[in-house]
């Protein structure tokens, strides 16, 4: 009772009487010890000062979870609860000329993980990675390293198994409630159409590695990209646009409701100026010719002399695209690595060969123009040519022998002549032809629309100096002026300096692309571009035209007199190695008066340019002018 009123004074400010503790002095010795130690005693005032402490921890903490960072947390619950699903585009489609489809779109399925969604039990993490190895018959402690590598709370996915078996999706389908963090992404290979022809314009396409991701920011490592070819030179065109499904998944990360959908862009198509039925022609003939010579190698370019436009690019051997874009076997990579006639190099633009006697037209037309020749001078070939105790010799006699002849019959001894000076024909010199093959094209980059071109060599003196250390010789004057010495170029270069030949003059960028259609509908033309014109005049030009026809007419390609088609064309046997080996070309182009077509055809090591690389051109431009036209 006394306490009772002591903390009832206490509360209003008061004590107790005199007379109050007198009446109480018969009280309890622990009653009259709280009388004399104050309530407020530093005990009771550290433990208030510790709640009041906790409770100011407290409602700082309330108030930076509730106020400073209440978007960011309530962002993170919504996220958690709301997911969006890429929804893969189609590809654009590659067509020819005629409209052919050279690739399609296949449905296909992708296995990938998802890491935030992942168990973060390690016994059901076991499990659900063994299951998953076993469903798609790969080693459990590759898909271990999948899950482990990823940062545990990621949304994004990340590939597991690409282009999985219809049976391998069936199962994996029937067992996804069991399998958290693992989905199926439904998407869509490349099929190519006859693959090992046309791969090395093509290309195929790949999933997307972490080095290209860092150049592609908004690609995911689920994504495909352009590899190689059209494919990959046309990315941003073919690739389209990914759409979006915005969904409410629960805590396994499973589709509970459908939130809304924002569709896919398909890609662009592409429209080629490629004739898919020539470069199938092309490819025939040369393997036709390989039964014959023994040879395995050969490549081939046409173009189209009105625009610069590629009417077919044929390397062999090929390789079947398809195995890349539905995903190749390290057995079937390693075949194409170890084959020794490298099946992935396209020596259409980047392999480098002498030219030989295809260049003599170049050779021709750069000293007329630099008047060092006149379509009237003559040289006598009596064979070969005596410069001290080096001797250059012919292939055969040709007696007195103007520029029109010397190209119809590849006299080498009028070129070394021109291009080196003999008796009283001043010499044009090196670094004149290297002026004329620049113009024309050789020795450089021609920009085509395909990846992987090489640039050849047309050198000069500084360049021998530097390189070998030893001056210029006028011998090497001779041996560049029929192609040979240190002279190479790619058949893509040979193909497109014949078509401007052809043409009168005009050096245009081959490509392939004629025109991208839109998802719109819209079109984009792929303007033809003019790398160099007038720098050979008419007059002259029509001097070499003139010797080309009589190629055909009197010279080293007869066979092609009996063509639907006047043409015109040139020779080569260029030697390579220290064997003696050849290579076997042909250029051409016809009809005649009006070009539209302009062909180099190398046959590698295949002996003379007559009897391997004129045949298959005779086939192809009698199919081409003849039968097909019918």
């Amino acid at each position: 009772m006394i306490l009772n009123k002591f903390f009832k004074n206490r509360r209003q400010g008061k004590g107790i009487e005199i007379e109050e503790v007198t009446n109480f002095g018969d009280g309890s010795q622990r009653e009259e010890m709280l009388i004399s130690e104050p309530i407020d005693s530093w005990g009771f005032r550290f433990f208030r000062l510790v709640a009041i402490l906790v409770f100011a921890a407290l409602a700082v903490r309330v108030f930076y979870l509730q106020v400073l960072k209440g978007d960011f947390y309530n962002q993170l619950a919504k996220d958690n609860r709301m997911r969006y699903v890429d929804i893969k585009a189609p590809r654009g489609i590659i067509f020819d000329r005629n409209g052919r489809e050279l690739v399609r779109n296949v449905p296909s399925f992708d296995a990938i993980f998802i890491p935030a969604d992942f168990s973060k039990d390690a016994a059901q993490k076991n499990n659900e990675i063994k299951s998953v190895a076993e469903i798609l018959g790969m080693n459990d402690q590759n898909v271990a390293a999948i899950t482990n590598s990823q940062d545990a709370d990621s949304l994004n996915p990340v590939l597991v198994k690409s282009n999985i078996s219809e049976e391998e999706a069936l199962v994996f389908s029937e067992k996804k409630s069991e399998l958290e963090g693992f989905y199926l992404d439904r998407t869509a290979v490349r099929q190519y159409e006859n693959g090992a022809v046309f791969s090395p314009v093509v290309g195929y396409t790949g999933k997307i590695n972490p080095g290209e991701l860092k150049d592609h920011s908004d690609y995911l490592l689920t994504d495909y990209i352009g590899k190689m070819g059209l494919e990959e030179s046309y990315e941003k065109y073919l690739r389209g646009v990914n759409g979006k499904q915005k969904v409410e998944v629960d805590s396994s990360g499973n589709i509970k409701k459908n939130l809304g959908t924002e569709n896919p862009i398909n890609g662009s198509d592409l429209h080629l100026g490629l004739d898919a039925d020539l470069q199938e022609k092309i490819e025939e003939r040369l393997e036709n010719m390989f039964s014959q010579t023994g040879t395995k190698t050969a490549a081939a370019v046409a173009i189209n002399p009105k625009n610069g436009e590629i009417l077919a690019l044929v390397s062999l051997p090929g390789f079947d695209n398809n195995l890349f874009s539905q995903g190749i076997s390290s057995e079937d990579y390693g075949k194409l690595l170890g084959d020794e006639n490298k099946p992935m190099f396209n020596r259409a633009i980047s392999g480098e060969y002498p030219p030989g006697s295809t260049l003599k037209p170049l050779v021709a037309a750069a000293a007329l123009q630099e008047k060092t020749i006149s379509p009237d001078t003559t040289v006598d070939c009596g064979g070969g040519i005596r410069i001290g105790s080096y001797n250059f010799p012919d292939w055969k006699t040709h007696g007195l022998t103007d520029v029109r002849k010397a190209i119809a019959e590849s006299c080498d001894v009028f070129f070394y002549t021109v291009g080196g000076g003999w008796q009283d024909v001043p010499a044009l010199g090196i670094d004149r032809i290297k002026k004329y093959a620049d113009l024309f094209g050789l020795g450089k980059i021609l920009g085509i629309d395909i990846p992987g071109e090489t640039s050849g060599l047309m050198p000069d003196q500084s360049w021998k100096l530097n390189k070998i250390g030893e001056r210029w010789y006028q011998g090497d004057d001779f041996h560049s002026a029929i192609g040979q010495g240190f002279d190479t170029v790619t058949p893509l270069q040979l193909a497109n300096y014949i078509a401007a030949i052809a043409n009168g003059g005009t050096v245009y960028r081959p490509h392939f692309a004629s025109y991208v259609k839109k998802n719109d509908g819209t079109e984009e033309k792929i303007n033809p571009e003019v790398l160099n014109k007038n720098f050979i005049s008419p007059s002259n030009i029509s001097v070499v035209r003139e010797g080309m026809r009589q190629t055909v007419v009197s010279g080293t390609a007869q066979s092609l007199k009996d063509l639907p088609v006047e043409a015109a064309g040139k020779t080569g046997t260029a030697q390579f190695g220290s064997e003696n080996k050849t290579h076997g070309w042909f250029v051409s182009f016809a009809p005649y008066d009006d070009p539209e077509i302009a062909m180099a055809v190398l046959v590698e090591g295949g002996g003379e340019g007559h009897s391997t690389a004129v045949p298959v051109t005779k086939e192809v431009l009698d199919w081409y002018f003849g039968e097909r036209k019918k």
